[in-house]
């Protein structure tokens, strides 16, 4: 509902862009960034602790990431993914891109990876039956979990 009752970005704007370095990084999700690439949480998660990875280019191409970039893109995954096991101690990891928005891209103009934790049992009745997911955790709540190990 928070979703669909707020406000929307305007044409043009990207959040892998523009919330990096906008002042507020709790507010906006920011877990860390430097001058490669983006960790944040995903505001409209899979499960608690789904973070998304973006390089600071802004592209939707994979093959326009130079090797450099795309290296660095890869490290940064990995540290990640090495994070929230230590963090939140899920029993697996889904580690995923989607390229296009019909191949699931919600933000289709910029490349980005999810990492999502995953719980034995993580799927309830909710998804299959009301096509909703129900968030145990509050996203300031996953930040505050998070951020540290970033810093």
């Amino acid at each position: 509902m928070t979703y669909v009752a707020s406000e929307k970005p305007s044409a043009g704007s990207c959040i892998f862009c523009d919330l990096p370095g906008a002042g507020d990084d709790r507010a906006n999700l920011i877990l860390s960034a430097d001058d490669a690439t983006v960790v944040m949480l995903n505001r409209y998660p899979y499960n608690n602790g789904h973070l998304m990875i973006a390089p600071r280019a802004h592209t939707a191409d994979l093959g326009a990431l130079e090797p450099e970039a795309y290296a660095r893109l890869m490290e940064r995954m990995r540290g990640a993914a090495a994070v929230v096991r230590e963090a939140l101690q899920p029993d697996g990891i889904n580690i995923g891109l989607n390229l296009g928005k019909v191949a699931g891209a919600g933000i289709d103009t910029h490349l980005h990876w999810h990492v999502v934790p995953r719980w034995d049992g993580d799927t309830n009745f909710m998804p299959v039956i009301a096509d909703v997911k129900v968030m145990p955790q509050h996203l300031l709540e996953s930040f505050d979990r998070l951020v540290a190990y970033f810093t």
